[in-house]
């Protein structure tokens, strides 16, 4: 057992022997491996010793060992930029907090971050380690690289004091005295940025770096000369960059020393703070310019200043409007002076501006302002400028020259000066020939009145007298329209005034409404003996004469007057025609009517008078005794008009002729038939009289009787109560006791709803409660005798009843009703009334298509007047650019150019206006747009519409100042319109969008 003890002992010794002298071998090969790691690492052989670094870190089990090769390994991958190094060393510190590298671990992390250009993240590292442990070199790095981030990151207090602490660091003592002196110069302390920059200034790695700094620091301190010397002997050597700023110090060096000639080479060569320029940039350019008398050079330059708040954009604007002006641009001068006026950095610039913006203002129009507002606000404002006698002189005139009528009359009447009075009167005259030609005649009316109560100027107050009579007589008032033409034939002055060449002709008129138709005749004669009258109004003065003659039953002479109508192949042919073929009739000549009447129907087949021509036609044959052609042609009327006033009357006189030729069982079918369909019509009571001659004739009283008590109009004991007591309300109506009538009438109708005499009665109160502008009241009555067929008042009915609903915008009920007008009406003014208006309510329903429609209908009718032709096309205009078909717009347009006045020549300039712009004629577009603002500037919509396409014009013109100035005026002065606003604002946008491309000073 001993021995076995002592065996075991030795062998437990020989293994601990053994497997000691294995750890220690382990042991000397890793303190080997890292030593040749640390070999490699320190010869910057980085990848070799990661590797070896790597492989130790794997395989030691010695804690210390890991954490010195962990450490080392990752130092190894910043070195080598390696991703993830910074985690890497992250790692590190976190798992090995007491290790004795962690100092430079914080370092190298900082360091890593600092070659990264993560100044922040590096600034962070630096915090974290302790100086002390640092040697000077490593302290020196730390201390440069710390001021350097924090110069970067703009704290300029803490690199000041890290940069300061290596000044004189042999390897970064340069360097921080460059930053050093940058930050002085930064903070424009010169004195300190020279001390700085001297002591490197023999340094071949700053030498150029501070060429720069001089030039502009000598700039700074006004030194000019040295800037230019520096700035020029700096030039080739520097950056792009800095040769751009080098261009601007010289050329603003002189600039600044007025060498002007000089300057703006150096200043075109500038390329701006990130490839943009500022308003003083472009200012001192277009001054340059300017001082040569470049001025279209300097034009382009001072237009790129917009949004400037400052003396600078003051001074820039004036000159700018001075450019324009020598340039011949005066438009454009005036929106430039305007800007000028508006500030106060400069108050002699402001008033001279003002001066020129008031003048321009009166010679070219302003759609901005009142041209007379403006003009006495510089009055009032520089009372003692030298030219304020010339702009009282300009005030004055401007009331007229401006066509600005209504806003000048609102500021006349205001005024009481003496002076103010004889403008007072022509204001009001061409303020009433203004409403006239917009057919306003009613608002003409108290113009022309004030005009003549103004007796300034006899030829105004002689004109304004015929006017005033005109005005009257569109109004329908007759009497007092036939005064006032007297009184204007009688002043001495009429002679002398153009409208009197036509006075006969308008007297002949007012006569012939007031059913004075002798007293016409002469006058219409009188016209027509006018040398070199208008020949259009001669050949209505033959129709018109003709007329009075038949109305005097002189139907030979008549026939001679109607005769010439027809020679002069006027738009009343076809009437003069059917007229003369009357009065053959009232004279007895049967035959040679029937001849007529046969050459109109087949001479004028549209005419609107060819129902009456066959009407005539077969009473004629009745009365010549041959009811076989009279059957016939009543018949013919039938088939062609069925929705004829004449229908009913037509079917009555063909059931008489049938009656008279004993086709008994005929005629009573065509009696039935008018009962049936027109219960209303005058006809119907007479046909119920002749049937019933029939019913006795064929002894079938019972069925006569059976028949009549169907019929409600038809009340045989109550027959003659029903007549008296309609003819009682007639009565008063003929009588003109208006309100005797109405009760008459209204009586009536509560005792007999059904009445025969109820469609009369109806037909008579509208005209009463309409003439008595009871529109609500005409309304019912008008209804009334327009709910049944066609009748003998249902077209003046219909006539009356539009107008009811056109005045209070009942377009659900003014279509149908004027649709109906259309249909039913033999009238051509009442056909051209239906048809314009059909064709304003189809546009502002926005159903363009049949806006065209009745639109062309119009256009297509020879006998409307100059207004609606202008109207129509205005409509078709309207319609097509609603629809996108802007080449058929521009079309209608243009033929609105020549005629039309007020608003629609307004209307039709702004369009003008609008499809050049479109085709990018950018200068005639404005051209038209200036014709606008002068002689329409009262018609504020399309004024500002105009201005707006003037603004894309000269964005198109790549003049940002004109463009920017139009839309800001057009925000300010047109808010009530929202369209324009808002159109006016997203235009604004783009503009300032492109400008702000090149011009760092506009504000997005």
């Amino acid at each position: 057992m001993k021995l076995f003890s002592k065996l075991m002992l030795l062998l437990f010794f020989c293994c601990s022997v053994s497997l000691f002298a294995q750890k220690s071998a382990i042991y000397n090969n890793e303190s080997q491996d890292f030593k040749k790691g640390l070999s490699l690492f320190h010869a910057k052989q980085f990848l070799a010793a990661q590797i070896i670094f790597e492989k130790l870190q794997s395989h030691s089990q010695n804690t210390t060992t890991i954490a010195d090769c962990t450490y080392y390994a990752a130092t190894c991958a910043m070195h080598l930029q390696q991703p993830h190094a910074d985690l890497l060393m992250e790692n590190f510190i976190e798992d090995y907090p007491t290790n004795a590298n962690q100092n430079k671990a914080f370092f190298e992390v900082a360091s890593y971050y600092f070659q990264q250009n993560n100044f922040v993240k590096s600034l962070e590292w630096f915090q974290k380690m302790d100086e002390s442990q640092l040697d000077q070199k490593e302290r020196d790095q730390l201390y440069f690289q710390k001021g350097y981030a924090f110069f970067i990151t703009k704290d300029k207090i803490q690199a000041n004091n890290y940069l300061n602490k290596v000044v004189h660091s042999n390897q970064y003592g340069a360097q921080a005295k460059y930053y050093l002196g940058y930050m002085a110069y930064q903070n424009d302390d010169f004195k300190e940025a020279n001390k700085q920059f001297e002591t490197i200034a023999n340094d071949l790695d700053f030498k150029e770096k501070l060429s720069y700094f001089q030039a502009d620091m000598n700039f700074k301190l006004g030194k000019f000369d040295q800037a230019i010397a520096l700035g020029k002997a700096a030039l080739a050597k520097s950056s792009p960059t800095e040769q751009s700023e080098l261009h601007k110090i010289i050329g603003e060096s002189y600039f600044n020393l007025q060498q002007y000639d000089k300057a703006w080479p150096y200043l075109e060569k500038y390329k701006g703070k990130n490839g943009k320029w500022n308003n003083t940039d472009f200012y001192q350019l277009g001054y340059a310019f300017y001082q040569q008398k470049d001025y279209e050079k300097a034009i382009l330059q001072f237009n790129k200043i917009i949004d400037g708040q400052d003396g600078v954009a003051q001074n820039a604007y004036y000159h700018l409007a001075e450019s324009y002006w020598k340039t011949n641009q005066q438009h454009q001068a005036f929106m430039a002076f305007k800007s000028a006026a508006d500030m106060n950095f400069d108050i002699k610039i402001k008033e001279d501006a003002a001066l020129n913006y008031a003048k321009l203002s009166y010679e070219l129009g302003n759609p901005y302002e009142n041209v007379s507002t403006l003009l006495q606000k510089f009055i009032t404002q520089y009372p003692k400028n030298p030219a304020t006698p010339t702009v009282q002189k300009l005030l004055i005139n401007s009331y007229l020259s401006s066509k600005n009528y209504k806003e000048a009359l609102e500021l006349l009447e205001k005024t009481s000066l003496p002076e103010n009075k004889t403008i007072f009167q022509k204001v009001a005259f061409y303020r009433g020939l203004e409403l006239v030609s917009e057919n306003n005649y009613a608002a003409a009316l108290p113009w022309f009145e004030k005009a003549i109560n103004t007796p300034r100027d006899l030829i105004f107050t002689t004109r304004a007298t015929f006017w005033k009579a005109e005005s009257a007589f569109q109004l329908d008032r007759f009497a007092l329209a036939l005064q006032d033409f007297k009184d204007f034939q009688n002043n001495a002055s009429a002679k002398n005034v153009v409208e009197y060449k036509h006075l006969t002709y308008h007297l002949g008129y007012c006569h012939f409404k007031l059913k004075q138709f002798a007293l016409a005749a002469t006058q219409f004669q009188a016209y027509i003996n006018t040398p070199n009258a208008d020949k259009l109004k001669v050949t209505d003065s033959h129709l018109r004469l003709a007329d009075a003659l038949f109305m005097t039953t002189q139907y030979l002479l008549a026939i001679e007057s109607y005769n010439k109508v027809i020679e002069l192949q006027s738009v009343e042919a076809d009437y003069a025609s059917f007229q003369k073929a009357i009065c053959y009739g009232f004279i007895s000549k049967n035959t040679q009517k029937i001849e007529y009447l046969t050459l109109f129907l087949k001479k004028y087949p549209q005419s609107t008078l060819r129902a009456s021509a066959l009407f005539e036609m077969a009473n004629t044959y009745l009365t010549i005794n041959k009811p076989a052609l009279a059957i016939k042609t009543y018949d013919q009327l039938l088939l062609e008009f069925p929705n004829s006033a004449l229908y009913p009357k037509a079917l009555f006189k063909k059931g008489l002729a049938l009656y008279n030729q004993d086709q008994e069982d005929e005629a009573l079918a065509q009696f039935k038939k008018l009962v049936a369909q027109f219960p209303n019509a005058p006809e119907s009571l007479d046909a119920v009289a002749t049937a019933r001659l029939i019913y006795l004739d064929k002894n079938q009283v019972d069925v006569y009787a059976n028949w009549v008590k169907t019929l409600p109009f038809i009340a045989v004991s109550n027959a003659d109560l029903d007549h008296d007591s309609y003819q009682v309300a007639e009565k008063q109506y003929l009588q003109n006791n208006v309100k005797a009538a109405i009760a008459g009438f209204e009586k009536y109708l509560s005792s007999f709803p059904e009445g025969f005499h109820a469609l009369n009665a109806h037909f008579y109160l509208g005209q009463l409660y309409f003439n008595q502008a009871a529109q609500a009241k005409a309304a019912v009555h008008y209804e009334a005798v327009c709910s049944g067929s066609q009748n003998e008042f249902s077209e003046e009915a219909l006539f009356k009843l539009s107008q009811i609903y056109l005045t209070n915008n009942q377009h659900q009920k003014s279509i149908p009703t004027l649709i109906r007008l259309e249909k039913e009406t033999n009238t051509v003014p009442y056909l051209i009334f239906a048809q314009s208006h059909l064709m304003q309510e189809y546009y502002e329903n926005k159903d363009f298509a049949n806006a065209v429609v009745y639109a062309e209908k119009v256009l297509a009718n020879s006998k409307i007047s100059t207004a609606d032709k202008t109207n129509a096309q205005v409509f078709i205009a309207r319609a097509a650019f609603q629809n996108q078909e802007e080449s058929k717009a521009k079309q209608y347009y243009a033929k609105l150019q020549p005629t039309a006045k007020g608003e629609l020549g307004a209307e039709a300039l702004y369009y003008e206006a609008y499809f050049k712009n479109k085709e990018g004629l950018f200068e005639l577009s404005n051209k038209a747009i200036q014709k606008l603002s002068k002689d329409f500037s009262g018609y504020k919509y399309f004024a500002a519409k105009g201005l707006i396409v003037m603004a894309k014009n000269y964005h198109g013109l790549k003049d940002a100042f004109q463009a920017t100035y139009i839309l800001e005026a057009v925000l300010q002065n047109f808010k009530q319109f929202d369209d324009v606003m808002l159109e006016a604002k997203q235009t604004l946008e783009i503009v300032k969008l492109d400008a702000g491309q090149t011009n760092s000073s506009i504000q997005k």
